[in-house]
């Protein structure tokens, strides 16, 4: 349970003063739903107000407040704007110009009497002039006006100034709370309390310390929360699982295993073999052999009398790992069973027998796996696959499926920065894939421009026509499944004029059932071009298509390119992927394409996406509903990650865990950061 006294802070936003149901909706939009979401909300910039006694014309483009009296009101004719010519203390002009409301203005600045006013000083012609003043005020309310005033991220419908007192009011109902961080760590950093570093961050967005202090509060809660998840998993006591190679030894592979693979193997059995149960991230780029190593794994856990589990993030991926797997293992006395959302009525009560009775050896699925009606007779070993759509919380919860808590093996294709593999799987031992399979080649990418959609047409019709196969990737136009629809199934019946019926399309709004035709009509060949939106980034495999198309490519995060990038190179056919670009590039997208072209190493993409982009988005965290950092950045991550990890090793090891003085006040700040889950587990640990 939440510590009561956090209660003011998860509360409604809606129980802020002055919050009616239009203001709500942009601090939803911004997902600012509880207290404690404004009160992370930090400013990302701030404005300096200059107090000058006379209009200077160096000050042109900056930000000033000065003293001044309205002479003369002029209103352009039509709907033009309002003018008030004002002077200040030497007798110099400067024109205050409205574009609506003449009467509210000529209010605030009555003829004669003197304003202080704050706005941005510009040139209009040859005039100076002032657009909608930020602050007119009395003299005596002048102290009203900040001299560095902080600048929040914003939508339509909220003001900076709105927001500011929402923070004010947030900062009211901070409790007081233990300090959590070990003394002489917070001296020798020099950090202030944590709510006066909240406080100082709200009101000086260039605050270093302040807004270091709280970066760190979140990694440290991050670190310990690992530590703690951990700590539990070494205290429960697991299976050893000794396999003895009488089924792996008859596996036919499709290729001579990668040293890296034959590493990565080796190191799983070792961890297999062990009574503490297996935690491990098996780390690999696009492409480089995962599901052979997970085979291994899975057939050590049946030689030695278990079952195994593999979990997939999306039917369409379960249904191809199945898939994958039946082929590889046939001939071979081994049972492999799938189970989704859609296996109903007699086939689904069969599987759900075949895993209690223990004749079902291997199950795919994606989360139906978890639900309180599947038992397993002695479930061994959990495989989860693209590990960033599954939080910590489902972990756990597949560890409850067994007596004795199952190994667990987590495999992700979205290479992890350094920096990050230590804050998101800090509890985790990492085996990385480095090198790739015999037969994989090099995918050429290109980055043309949408002006020439022609001619990648032209080229598609020819690739078409020499028996290649293609994707057509269509962007989200915004974070709407009715748009990306649009996008996909318009692009489609344009491409249907031109190739008929050998065009098929998916989307994310597709019925399973209805989804799965297309794909199984690509994989066999009977359809040409797959156009779709991102569903197929993950994990589909077609050895034939050889030519991706991106559109709009300057849309993407570079993980998600390359991941998309990574769907084809698969066959004997060099493949080729072709970034549209627009005419108007950020600076980010256009660095995103350019690194895209050089390379297909994908931890040196993890490395500049990271730096491009961030922590939380390259964990997907978006899709995951994993805490996401709000308070450190990516380098503050990095820098202080390793101090964190020192740090909750210190309050575990030395100050009596959660128990101790220290511990009591780090347990309020696991619920604070909602890194919670670890809390529960010391608990059922």
């Amino acid at each position: 349970m939440r510590p009561d006294i956090l209660n003011p802070l998860f509360a409604e936003v809606e129980a802020l003063k002055g919050i009616g149901p239009q203001l709500a909706k942009p601090l939803h939009r911004l997902k600012l739903d509880r207290v404690v979401d404004v009160l992370f909300h930090l400013p990302v910039s701030w404005i300096d107000r200059k107090k000058v006694e006379r209009l200077d014309e160096g000050d042109v483009g900056r930000t000033i407040t000065v003293a001044l009296t309205p002479r003369d009101y002029r209103q352009a004719g039509g709907r033009g704007p309002f003018r008030v010519y004002a002077e200040d203390a030497g007798g110099d002009y400067v024109t205050l110009t409205y574009f609506n409301n003449p009467g509210w203005a000529k209010k605030q600045l009555p003829l004669g009497e003197t304003r202080i006013v704050s706005g941005k000083l510009d040139r209009y012609g040859q005039e100076l002039q002032i657009v909608h003043p930020d602050y007119v005020l009395k003299a005596d309310e002048a102290a009203q006006i900040p001299e560095r005033e902080p600048v929040y991220p914003l939508s339509e419908g909220l003001t900076n100034h709105r927001l500011g007192d929402l923070a004010g009011q947030a900062l009211a109902r901070l409790p007081a709370l233990d300090e959590w961080i070990e003394p002489s760590l917070k001296a020798q950093q020099d950090w202030p309390d944590w709510a006066e570093a909240l406080a100082t961050a709200h009101r000086d967005p260039a605050a270093a310390t302040a807004r270091e202090r709280l970066a760190y509060d979140e990694v440290f809660a991050n670190q310990l929360a690992l530590m703690l998840v951990r700590a539990s998993s070494r205290r429960r006591k697991g299976v050893p699982l000794w396999g003895d190679g009488s089924l792996s030894g008859k596996l036919k592979l499709p290729y001579e295993p990668t040293t890296a693979q034959r590493g990565a193997v080796r190191e799983i059995e070792g961890d297999l073999e062990q009574e503490v149960p297996m935690l491990r991230l098996l780390q690999g780029d696009v492409g480089s052999g995962k599901t052979l190593v997970a085979l291994m794994a899975m057939l050590a856990a049946v030689e030695a009398g278990a079952q195994a589990a593999m979990l997939a993030p999306t039917e369409l991926l379960a249904r191809q790992h199945y898939d994958t797997l039946t082929r590889l293992l046939g001939g071979l006395p081994v049972n492999v069973a799938i189970l989704t959302g859609r296996e109903k009525g007699r086939a689904r009560e069969s599987c759900l027998m075949g895993l209690a009775d223990g004749s079902i050896h291997i199950l795919v699925g994606t989360h139906a796996i978890f639900q309180q009606a599947v038992s397993y007779k002695r479930l061994g070993l959990a495989v989860v696959d693209e590990q960033h759509r599954f939080g910590v919380a489902q972990r756990m919860m597949l560890s409850q499926k067994a007596e004795r808590p199952p190994h667990l093996l987590v495999m992700t294709a979205t290479p992890i920065p350094r920096t990050l593999t230590l804050t998101h799987y800090g509890e985790m031992d990492v085996s990385r894939l480095d090198e790739m399979p015999p037969g994989r080649q090099p995918v050429e990418t290109r980055v043309i421009s949408e002006d020439r959609l022609s001619e990648v047409v032209d080229g598609l019709g020819r690739h078409l026509a020499g028996g290649g196969q293609a994707y057509w990737v269509c962007p989200l136009v915004e974070e709407s499944e009715t748009s990306d629809l649009a996008a996909a199934e318009e692009r489609a019946r344009v491409l249907r004029l031109r190739f008929g019926d050998a065009v098929g399309v998916v989307h994310g709004r597709m019925k399973g059932p209805e989804k799965d035709a297309v794909m199984e009509a690509f994989a066999g060949g009977r359809i040409g071009v797959l156009v779709a939106t991102t569903v197929i980034e993950v994990g589909v495999d077609v050895p034939n298509a050889s030519l991706m198309i991106v559109e709009h490519a300057d849309r993407f995060g570079l993980a998600q390119l390359h991941q998309l990038r990574g769907r084809v190179g698969r066959g004997e056919a060099k493949s080729v992927c072709l970034l549209l670009r627009g005419n108007v590039l950020s600076e980010t997208a256009r660095a995103r394409l350019s690194l895209m072209r050089e390379t297909n190493d994908g931890f040196r993409i993890a490395e500049e996406d990271l730096r491009l982009r961030g922590a939380g988005e390259i964990l997907g965290t978006r899709q995951s509903g994993e805490a996401q950092f709000r308070l450190a950045g990516p380098e503050q991550i990095g820098e202080l990650a390793p101090m964190a990890m020192d740090d909750a090793r210190l309050l575990v090891d030395r100050d009596g865990g959660l128990e101790g003085e220290r511990g009591r006040a780090a347990r309020v700040l696991l619920y604070l950061m909602e890194r919670d889950a670890a809390v529960g587990l010391l608990r059922g640990g």
